[in-house]
């Protein structure tokens, strides 16, 4: 590391790496918190006293504030400078999770979640934008972009396990404590290490726009929540649904009329970086499924504790983060992103078909780790150079809200498979238990049944997103190896070199 990246002064640039670890932490903390609070649920209903009608509220304020607001905050990064919203959100998320921690009843809770999915919604496009302007040599680039694949991969995992201990060992309380550790040094020290560098002129914020999309963002993830809930027939569901449609077609009629659209549409018109969101969107709806039902198995079925269902997770972002960085700084521009976000995808597929034979009396090292482990390498090998692709390339007045794209995607992604699945358990068990003699063992045995039903359809949503991005995504590997030139920075290699990649 050089010596300029170990004190106060020098370009941005020379203090990359130690960017990178800011970033990383920022993002490690927003993917851990929607899943790690998850756990402390049945400890802090007991403390607080609210119903079980009421429990989901915790979990869904969160992504709902977090989800219709995501390309809003993505936009003010770049209207506004990425430094100060970074900081800002990481700010603001730490003090909505103070007050979470403290609160004394129900409402307070709530107000604290939605507040950590508002500044969440700020902090996530930043991070994602920071890393892509920062690293602008490709090789780096690549390498950055396998770590912070890794970390969003891995993290929703990790979090299992960690508010497992939390919970159990301490207190549910330190579930939401936990992100002051991260998250205010976090911002002391990219005060120290971002600059804003000179915007000139500054575009009018799309208000018309930003509204539109957010409201159709809230009733998209609203719905699908409900649906989770209640029912897909339910009035509320089929409303929220409806509303979100015409509000999300009145935004894409606004920004392609709109002086400064909050969301170019040029963005998602390139074909690779439109199948890269589609594989986000993808693997985060199956992988939601995975770690929902078979934390259900685990825990009920099997009669894990809640430690030891996130001991029992560990080997799946063990595999993803050796995974995710062997294929962004080895295979990616050897080979290209199809056919690593293609195989990624089947290999999902083949993990969810793995755990679809599992039976009330399966083994944890025979049906479990297994699936784990192809699981960790199939999202390893999509997540990471989809992220790469989805912000490759993207002119830098836009790189916030490109980022946002990725994940606005993974939110919708996990809304729509958390409450698609759930439905198809529930009917699928409901079903078995009304067909079948009854018994001792039914209730597991229908439970079961529910489980293996969602991963035969998590399997499908797999590989029907192969069949997909392997026809959307070209098959160039210019994506993988060409860098944006950038004044002032380093030529990552010979241009004979990139004249070869590009043919």
């Amino acid at each position: 590391m050089s010596k300029s990246m170990s004190k106060p002064g020098g370009s941005q640039f020379e203090r990359r790496w130690w960017i990178l670890v800011v970033i990383g932490l920022a993002q490690l903390m927003v993917v851990l918190d929607a899943t790690v609070v998850n756990v402390a649920l049945p400890s802090a209903q007991r403390a607080l006293h609210f119903s079980n009608d009421n429990r989901q509220w915790v979990v869904t304020a969160y992504a709902l504030a977090f989800g219709s607001l995501l390309l809003l905050g993505g936009r003010l990064g770049d209207l506004f400078g990425r430094k100060w919203t970074f900081i800002g959100g990481l700010v603001g998320f730490s003090i909505a999770s103070a007050v979470g921690g403290a609160a004394g009843s129900f409402p307070m809770l709530v107000g604290a979640r939605a507040a950590q999915g508002a500044f969440g919604a700020i902090l996530a496009p930043s991070a994602l934008a920071l890393l892509t302007t920062t690293f602008e040599n490709i090789d780096e680039r690549r390498k950055a972009f396998g770590v912070f694949g890794a970390i969003s991969g891995a993290g929703a995992a990790t979090g299992l396990f960690i508010g497992g201990v939390l919970t159990q060992e301490f207190s549910w309380r330190l579930t939401l404590f936990v992100n002051l550790a991260i998250a205010l040094p976090a911002a002391l020290a990219a005060l120290w290490l971002l600059a804003n560098p000179h915007r000139g002129e500054r575009p009018a914020l799309d208000l018309p726009g930003a509204t539109a999309v957010s409201l159709g963002l809230f009733a998209l993830v609203y719905g699908f929540s409900h649906a989770e809930t209640h029912s897909w027939s339910d009035p509320t569901t089929i409303i929220m649904l409806i509303v979100s449609g015409v509000l999300l077609a009145t935004f894409v009629a606004l920004e392609s009329r709109a002086r400064h659209p909050l969301l170019p549409l040029r963005i998602l018109a390139d074909r690779a970086r439109g199948g890269s969101y589609l594989a986000v969107g993808i693997a985060t709806a199956a992988m939601f499924g995975a770690f929902l039902f078979l934390t259900y198995f685990l825990q009920n079925t099997k009669g894990y504790t809640p430690i030891q269902t996130g001991l029992a997770f560990l080997p799946l972002p063990a595999v993803l983060i050796a995974t995710s960085v062997t294929v962004q700084n080895v295979l990616l521009k050897r080979v290209g992103p199809r056919p690593l976000m293609t195989i990624g995808l089947l290999l999902g597929a083949s993990g969810m078909a793995w755990l679809a034979q599992l039976t009330p009396s399966a083994g944890y090292s025979t049906h479990v780790l297994p699936a784990l482990l192809l699981l960790g390498v199939g999202i390893g090998a999509t997540s990471a150079p989809a992220m790469f692709t989805a912000t490759y390339n993207v002119p830098p007045a836009d790189t916030g809200v490109a980022s946002a794209m990725v994940n606005t995607m993974q939110q919708a992604g996990g809304a729509i498979g958390a409450a698609g699945l759930s439905t198809i358990f529930a009917s699928a068990a409901s079903s078995y238990l009304h067909t079948h003699t009854p018994s001792p063992q039914l209730t597991s045995a229908a439970a079961v049944h529910g489980y293996t039903t969602a991963f035969w359809i998590a399997a499908a949503i797999f590989a029907a997103g192969a069949i997909i991005v392997g026809s959307l995504v070209p098959g160039s590997k210019a994506r993988a190896t060409t860098p944006r030139p950038t004044p002032g920075r380093p030529s990552p290699r010979p241009a004979a070199a990139e004249g070869a990649a590009q043919a």
